[in-house]
């Protein structure tokens, strides 16, 4: 029996470089039956296989136009169904990650780089360059939780109403790999949050939780109990609405009363409700909340499975310019928007033009200068300010 592995996302988007946990648990159950699995990098000569398998996990991941399931190929995921993929059936979706099925891949881009080091006459570190690969040489990856009871209309998570526990940790942690990433929809709205994190923190692994989890349901147990744990990276949450500030304002208040640091990062939802000016006040007025208790946003410009409604917003440059700025924390954390803007065009050689940055902030400081006076000069600032703490 001959299977082919196709996973999407590393065919179709450049850069991409987060395993496919879907083809992993595959790749493990066919192994297992003595099947001989192929990760297939791309889409031709499909028909010398008995079985393929292709999943994705972005909607605007490319794929060959009229790709579809077949009595053979079978695809899945949230990139082809958006909040309606099909569950695994029971004997894959519980059964461990072949942890190996990149390896031939992440081997194959070092000996390309290195051949290219040769060429070009520069020194290699190979070490360096693996660290692009961690998830996929040094995690354990799964979930322990599903579901969430949120019911948020932009979210792809919505198939529950509830959370619930998925899956004993030894389900896919494997001992000898360094860290545990758990892709999670809402631990924190699970009853057994406390005994996950028991077991997590048991292993002496750092871990995190990738997809984020909710701060609005944070209280100091939790608080205590994640941020004296062996974190890995980012503590990383959420603020999607403009209508939870006041709730996100407290719970910011409750986390720096156990933590100090500033690996806490916050996804902002942009372009959902509107693509007007409104959204780019709302947008600035939760940064400029995050901003004072020293958090890091992170803008996710909205998109569906058919639309990218931001594209064809009049603000469409300054919804990019943003985003480049909040996104890059070097530059986000030593550069108010404005002079972000102004340092953009510093690179602009020829006179009079105007960069894509510059042209978006004036632009929009012209229609809108109350907006652009009370946030387009925040600065991050070197500490908390507790006159900034409304308490």
């Amino acid at each position: 029996m001959k299977i082919a592995i196709l996973d999407a996302d590393l065919i179709g988007r450049q850069k991409h470089r987060f395993p496919n946990l879907v083809c992993e648990k595959i790749s493990a159950y066919w192994k297992e039956k003595g099947a001989e699995v192929v990760l297939k990098l791309d889409y031709e000569n499909l028909d010398d296989y008995d079985q393929v398998y292709i999943s994705k996990v972005f909607t605007d991941t490319p794929v060959p136009e009229g790709l579809c399931e077949t009595d053979r190929i079978h695809i899945g995921g949230t990139g082809f169904y958006f909040d309606k993929a099909p569950n695994l059936p029971d004997e894959i979706e519980h059964h461990m990650p072949d942890y190996d099925l990149y390896n031939e891949w992440i081997e194959s881009e070092v000996s390309k780089a290195e051949k290219v080091a040769i060429a070009e006459k520069r020194a290699f570190n190979r070490d360096n360059f693996l660290l692009q690969f961690k998830e996929y040489t040094d995690y354990s990856i799964g979930f322990m939780t599903r579901g969430c009871f949120r019911k948020c209309p932009f979210c792809v998570n919505q198939k529950y109403d509830h959370v619930f526990r998925h899956s004993p940790l030894e389900e896919f942690y494997d001992p000898k790999r360094k860290k545990i990433c758990l892709l999670d929809d809402n631990v924190l709205g699970c009853g057994q949050w406390r005994s996950i994190l028991e077991e997590l923190i048991a292993t002496g692994r750092p871990f995190k939780f990738k997809q984020g989890m909710d701060e609005r349901l944070l209280t100091d147990e939790k608080c205590h109990m994640l941020f004296t744990a062996n974190y890995d990276g980012d503590y990383t949450f959420a603020f999607d609405n403009i209508s939870d500030y006041d709730l996100i304002h407290k719970k910011l208040h409750l986390i720096r009363k156990y933590t100090n640091v500033t690996c806490l990062k916050f996804y902002v939802l942009v372009a959902f409700e509107s693509t007007d000016a409104d959204d780019i006040e709302n947008a600035f007025k939760r940064i400029e909340l995050l901003m004072r208790y020293r958090c890091l946003p992170y803008l996710m410009r909205y998109q569906n499975k058919n639309d990218t409604p931001w594209k064809r917003s009049e603000y469409r440059e300054m919804y990019i310019t943003m985003a480049r700025w909040c996104n890059q924390p070097s530059f986000y954390k030593k550069m108010t928007f404005r002079e972000f803007c102004l340092a953009n065009q510093d690179r602009i050689k020829t006179e009079g033009k105007l960069c894509t940055a510059m042209r978006a902030m004036t632009s929009f400081e012209e229609k809108h200068p109350e907006i652009a006076q009370r946030y387009f000069d925040l600065r991050f600032p070197k500490k908390v300010e507790d006159n900034w703490v409304e308490k």
